[in-house]
């Protein structure tokens, strides 16, 4: 992994992935105590960064491999983006899915053409289930973060962010499996080397905050609002990557994540899902090192329920800023 890989990426997703905007906001700099730039991929096809990573494997397939299909499994933003991208190929596309995955996720991948698979995610083994398809299809697997075209196109998202904000002291993103962060550090490191790269983490979903602390990789049981977050372990090709450039993984609560997504949407105007705005939250409730004066945040998604947002939900919040 080098970025040189995320450079062969960027041209080759060219055709599927947009270009996000970076936003800031004087309030929420004002509030964190950080200028805070941020990279918003909930504008993204598809609504989340998982486009990047999806587009670049699936656009790197030969044409055998295109004509025997891809597989891959995902809550829903891995799930749509290779959705859309074995559309744009024209491949035929299933996703292994949790039943309880959000509707509009379900909804949305469906309607990308993709076939939906669902299984009990408590009593059922999406792997076990993704292997046997593979067996039976001889389907090509678009791994969610264990692949290093996957990862390599997630690292763009940084790589763009650099490029606008070449001054920033630090970048943080989710981390679930690995591959976004470790993508992201891989570019802003190679644009930047004296960069700091700090992930953030649902206290409920601490594999990766936990396994850094240990050394060696570590599974817990997640249990957090956060549906793309909800990973046991990290990823063994992202896991050494962590380890490399990480300085920390920061953790956040439910209730934080919640009163970061009203506040950016009641004072922004953009709407991002708990998974996406577990690093805004990092930075809005002061969670990273004091002395930063600059940080790029990656607003990784934006897929949320409309009933996420009942005017019930947020207002039971108490105001946080």
């Amino acid at each position: 992994m080098t970025p040189a890989l995320i450079a062969e990426a960027r041209g080759r997703i060219a055709p599927l992935c947009q270009r996000t905007p970076v936003w800031s906001s004087r309030r929420f700099d004002e509030a964190a105590g950080v200028r805070t730039f941020f990279k918003c991929e909930n504008f993204q096809k598809g609504g989340s960064f998982k486009i990047r990573g999806a587009s670049n494997l699936v656009l790197s397939l030969s044409p055998a491999e295109r004509e025997r299909g891809v597989v891959a499994y995902s809550s829903g933003n891995h799930a749509q983006a290779v959705a859309i991208a074995a559309r744009h190929v024209g491949a035929q596309c299933t996703i292994v899915m949790p039943a309880d995955a959000p509707r509009s996720k379900l909804e949305a991948t469906a309607g990308y053409g993709a076939t939906v698979v669902t299984y009990d995610r408590f009593r059922e083994s999406r792997e076990e289930i993704t292997t046997e398809f593979i067996r039976r299809t001889g389907a090509v697997l678009a791994h969610p973060f264990n692949d290093p075209r996957i990862v390599a196109g997630h690292g763009t998202a940084a790589a763009e962010l650099i490029e606008e904000c070449p001054d920033l002291d630090a970048l943080t993103s989710p981390v679930s499996s690995g591959g976004l962060l470790a993508g992201c550090a891989i570019a802003a490191k190679g644009a930047r080397p004296g960069i700091r790269i700090f992930g953030a983490e649902p206290e409920g979903a601490n594999d990766t905050f936990l396994s850094l602390q240990a050394g060696k990789r570590l599974t817990v049981k997640p249990d957090t609002i956060a549906d793309g977050l909800r990973s046991a372990s990290p990823g063994e090709l992202t896991f050494p990557i962590l380890q490399r450039l990480v300085e920390t993984v920061v953790l956040v609560t439910d209730d934080e994540m919640r009163a970061t997504i009203a506040f950016l949407l009641t004072r922004m105007k953009i709407l991002v899902e708990p998974s996406g705005v577990v690093a805004a939250a990092a930075a809005l409730y002061r969670k990273l090192p004091v002395e930063l004066k600059s940080v790029g945040v990656i607003l990784s998604g934006g897929n949320l329920d409309l009933e996420e947002l009942s005017w019930g939900r947020l207002s039971s919040l108490p105001p946080a800023f």
